[in-house]
């Protein structure tokens, strides 16, 4: 297939490179990619040994330590995947959340609320500011269906916390100058382009360097405790081998 120096690459060493199913043009990408790469490599190679004085045991010894670390490494993650349990309870979240509460200060404006766009030449428009600010279920409902319908993008979910600067993006609400101010003196706000009417509903809004809400960093600390799970696993894995061996006294350690 290739050759580079006194170096070949063969047609089986490309087995499984690109996998069935693949598209000729994906398939024939990918080959090319490997076998540029390879002769990259081997041409690398080549300039190394002309220029470096390799100690060939050391190399040897690195090669033999990069593949026990990666036999290990894949039954570990073998290990993990087999044990590990990735439901979170609430009260584990909310423990986490009491326990590092000032880890959870907040880099930016969030709110919670509703956030809808309609296009200009939508009906019945002058509904919407309604059913935007009513607590009503059956307005709710309305405006559920109003958006599936008209909206060109919206947020009716109050319950969430979300990015005020990435909500507004985009939208002439994003010119406002003092947001925090605009924040904190705002509880509905309705502005207009040449083609869209953006309507802002506020609930509640926490501002950057006040501390998270919970629900805002639930999914974070979930994240965390699934990861101190898989940290825990790795080590009771290694303890029990070294158990296990020196049980059976197939470890010796020599002073």
């Amino acid at each position: 297939i290739a050759r580079a120096h006194d170096v070949y690459l063969y047609k089986e060493d490309l087995e499984g490179i690109a996998p069935s199913g693949m598209s000729v043009a994906d398939s024939t990408e990918r080959m090319t990619r490997y076998i540029e790469n390879w002769a990259k490599k081997q041409l690398l190679i080549k300039e190394a040994s002309e220029n470096i004085d390799f100690d060939e045991a050391d190399i040897e010894r690195k090669i033999l330590d990069y593949k026990y670390s990666l036999m290990g490494y894949e039954y570990q993650s073998y290990y993990i995947d087999k044990n590990l349990s990735k439901e979170v309870s609430e009260e584990e979240i909310a423990k986490y959340y009491v326990e590092n509460i000032d880890n959870f200060i907040l880099k930016k404006n969030i709110i919670r609320g509703r956030f809808v766009v309609v296009p200009n030449v939508a009906p019945k428009t002058e509904d919407v500011a309604k059913l935007m600010v009513s607590d009503k279920v059956a307005d709710l409902e309305k405006l559920t269906t109003y958006c599936l319908s008209f909206a060109t993008a919206y947020n009716i979910n109050d319950s969430l916390w979300i990015n005020f600067e990435e909500l507004i993006s985009g939208t002439p609400l994003a010119d406002i100058q003092n947001k925090v101010q605009f924040l904190k003196q705002t509880t509905f706000a309705q502005e207009s382009d040449s083609l869209n009417t953006y309507y802002l509903k506020l609930d509640e809004y926490k501002i950057s360097d006040e501390r998270s809400p919970m629900e805002f960093v639930r999914d974070q600390i979930r994240d965390v405790l699934i990861n101190r799970r898989k940290i825990e696993l790795a080590r009771k894995l290694e303890q029990q081998v070294y158990n296990k061996a020196k049980e059976n006294n197939e470890i010796e350690i020599y002073k």
